[in-house]
């Protein structure tokens, strides 16, 4: 199925050659990848977003207006037919793999040995597996193994 292109090219783009820079100015700030993070544990509405991550109202506004304005939410009517509330389109699902290598992250970095966090289980309860990037003959990568090619 062919992808479909989630926004058009900004003249402001902080490197408009740069995948890693175009997907930071979109989704790149803490409270837009919290909000995406609560909407992948099933947060919908406005109001659940508001009481999962403590964001101000205008600043949880203004994320929600540019995340479904960039294709990563869209708004449909609440089951109750009272409210809008917001769902993961397959372009905000596609950031799946990037908050489970984040979280993947922190485990290793933003906690003390031995310290208490959340963890990530599949269906069946058991721990995601390690996340790691492999090239075409199945060899792990890393900054060492891989590199940009540039297209000017």
């Amino acid at each position: 199925m062919p992808r479909t292109t989630m926004c058009v090219p900004d003249p402001g783009w902080t490197d408009p050659d740069c995948p890693v820079a175009r997907t930071l100015d979109l989704v790149g700030d803490r409270w837009s990848l919290l909000v995406i993070r609560d909407a992948m544990d099933g947060a919908r509405s406005f109001t659940e977003f508001q009481r999962r991550t403590g964001i101000a109202r205008n600043i949880l506004s203004d994320r929600l207006r540019k995340l479904t304005a960039h294709g990563v939410f869209a708004q449909r009517t609440a089951p109750s037919g009272r409210r809008q509330e917001y769902v993961l389109t397959d372009a905000g699902r596609d950031l799946f793999p990037v908050i489970v290598t984040l979280r993947q992250w922190g485990e290793r970095h933003a906690f003390a040995p031995g310290e208490i966090h959340s963890t990530l289980v599949d269906r069946h309860g058991a721990p995601v597996p390690e996340i790691a990037p492999t090239g075409a003959d199945g060899t792990l990568l890393d900054a060492d193994t891989a590199h940009v090619r540039k297209v000017r």
